[in-house]
């Protein structure tokens, strides 16, 4: 499922440019409850009474959509409806085969990218717009920037996946403190590859921002893997 959320819609869109309009409407439909959902239940610290917030950030997305806050709580709540489509997945699917899934995802988005096979596509969705002015949430746009809806899944969905509860022989009781470490190691080490990776921009106009949260979710594979190794032969 993570890589057919790029080749399903690329194809979908070269096949059909109308498609982008659908697209919109189902983004404009499907995030906002997504994200009052994630706000709920999902994050931490999360109350009932904080799906409210959903219908603020999203009013506030409608009534500035071209400026910078606009932008932003857009983009919170793209993020936010994300980390519920990844917790669904996670809850379904085990954790080995959507790790394979944000490989392949990030194998495919380099190709389509080098190749240049998504940035017409890109374009054409990044494009479309719902009606009287309302937010554009199948893309994110922060003011020159543009990213795609898939780039945010793909991060929120390896952030659900560290979240699950530890296999890594940790005593219940730290449990807790050892999936927040994880998941702030991924983060901080997510977001320096991406710094880092971000340099090529000098070079190109467009990259796959799907690959270094897929590479930050390798390291912390191997990181563990070498820690089960270790842990092994001390016994």
């Amino acid at each position: 499922m993570p890589a057919l959320s790029i080749a399903v819609v690329i194809g979908a869109i070269e096949i059909s440019p109308s498609s982008a309009d659908a697209l919109t409407y189902l983004a404009l439909l499907a995030v906002p409850p997504l994200a009052a959902f994630a706000l709920a239940t999902l994050v931490r610290g999360s109350r009932p009474a904080w799906a409210l917030a959903a219908v603020a950030l999203f009013a506030l997305a409608w009534a500035t959509p071209h400026s910078l806050a606009g932008e932003a709580v857009a983009l919170a709540l793209s993020g936010l409806a994300c980390v519920t489509l990844g917790w669904l997945l996670v809850c379904g699917v085990p954790a080995r085969w959507l790790c394979l899934g944000v490989y392949a995802m990030a194998v495919i988005d380099t190709i389509y990218v080098s190749s240049d096979l998504l940035q017409g596509p890109n374009a054409v969705l990044n494009a479309a717009a719902p009606a009287a002015g309302l937010p554009q949430l199948q893309a994110v746009h922060f003011g020159s920037a543009l990213m795609g809806f898939g780039d945010l899944f793909v991060a929120a969905l390896v952030g659900c996946l560290l979240a699950q509860p530890s296999v890594d022989g940790t005593e219940s009781e730290d449990i807790d403190r050892f999936q927040s470490r994880r998941q702030l190691d991924a983060a901080a080490l997510a977001a320096v590859l991406a710094l880092a990776f971000d340099l090529l921009f000098f070079a190109v106009d467009e990259l796959p921002s799907t690959v270094p949260v897929a590479v930050a979710l390798g390291l912390i594979q191997w990181q563990r893997r070498s820690r089960l190794r270790t842990a092994a032969l001390k016994r």
